[in-house]
């Protein structure tokens, strides 16, 4: 669980709900009418922007934002070092046994490909491949909510215009003038929120796990490749602390 995403959510909301309790009733921000003008108008334009399987793929993507399975840099480069010894003592057959404990689906992918004794090259090539195809998956993800949020906004800009040529229509009943300008207001009211306290910080979220899991992965690769040619672990340590801030690098030989 992503501690910063909840908390940013609860605090968000909190707030605005705060905000509204000490200045009146909740009742007050309910407006049935203005909800369906922002909520179904930015549904409807975003699927009218992406095919139907993406949409519901939605769900699976925005797990990503409050779940994620967190890499330790460290702890990872001495499991190369560990496989990158084993392999130059017993030979690369050696580390059959070793993927059975590995649960990262990439790396064992990778090692597997090393022990069945494709040329780096190649082994490389299969990897990147892999890589882009996340970063696609992924960019797709927090475009959806992008547009998600740049669509409310604009939805509730709509919802305005409606609910003012109401008011404008019925201003000889001043009962009526009420209603139609709680809709021109809510509907901004509405849009706003969804926009920038939901979509657009998952929107964010998304692109930095993406940036986070990507980079994983090219340690995850080289480290594979590293392996694959024989390397001493000693040199394949600095390969792979060369993706690390000074600050973070340490030594398996210390």
């Amino acid at each position: 669980m992503d501690i910063a995403t909840l908390v940013g959510l609860i605090t968000a909301l909190g707030l605005v709900l705060s905000a509204i309790f000490m200045g009146g009733s909740m009742v007050m921000f309910v407006n049935i009418p203005a909800f369906m003008i922002v909520a179904g108008g930015t549904m409807g334009a975003t699927m009218v922007n992406y095919p139907l399987p993406d949409i519901l793929k939605v769900s699976k993507v925005v797990k990503n934002a409050f779940f994620t399975r967190s890499y330790t840099s460290g702890e990872l480069i001495n499991s190369f070092v560990t496989l990158a010894g084993t392999a130059r003592r017993e030979g690369i057959l050696a580390l059959e046994t070793a993927l059975n404990e590995i649960t990262d689906e990439f790396m064992k992918k990778g090692l597997q490909l090393s022990v069945d004794g494709l040329e780096p090259l190649s082994i490389k090539e299969i990897l990147d491949t892999e890589i882009n195809n996340i970063q696609d998956r992924h960019k797709l993800g927090a475009e959806i909510f992008t547009t998600l949020g740049a669509f409310a906004p604009a939805m509730g800009m709509i919802g305005t215009l409606i609910g003012l040529v109401q008011m404008l229509q019925t201003m000889e009943d001043p009962s009526s003038i009420g209603p139609a300008m709680a809709v021109a207001l809510l509907t901004t009211f509405y849009g706003s929120v969804i926009a920038n306290i939901c979509c657009l910080p998952v929107a964010g979220k998304l692109k930095n796990r993406s940036n986070e899991e990507v980079q994983v992965k090219e340690l995850m690769t080289e480290g594979i490749l590293s392996i694959a040619k024989g390397d001493n672990p000693r040199l394949l340590e600095q390969k792979l602390n060369a993706f690390l801030a000074p600050q973070l690098r340490g030594s398996s030989f210390n």
